[in-house]
């Protein structure tokens, strides 16, 4: 996988010097994102329609999970 990096120290995936450590992380537009459930992320990627984003400001992480969260394998991703 490509790097991703990710200022969001407070996520489950955050690593040292701004690496997310997820397996597979799902971005979508931010109107997908606000409608679809905090479980639906990156193994339903076939599930989510194509949407448009006009810019960075459109577009959000699903990947997210605050970190020390007991339900950190509800979104079906894993830690690398």
């Amino acid at each position: 996988m490509s790097n991703i990096y990710c200022s969001v120290q407070n996520c489950h995936y955050w690593k040292k010097g701004n690496v997310c450590a997820a397996n597979e992380i799902m971005v979508t537009s931010d109107k997908i994102g606000d409608s679809a459930l905090d479980s639906y992320d990156a193994p339903d990627h076939m599930d989510f329609k194509s949407t448009p984003a006009n810019s960075c400001m459109d577009t959000c992480c699903k990947t997210f999970v605050e970190k020390g969260s007991k339900n950190f394998n509800e979104d079906g991703v894993m830690k690398q």
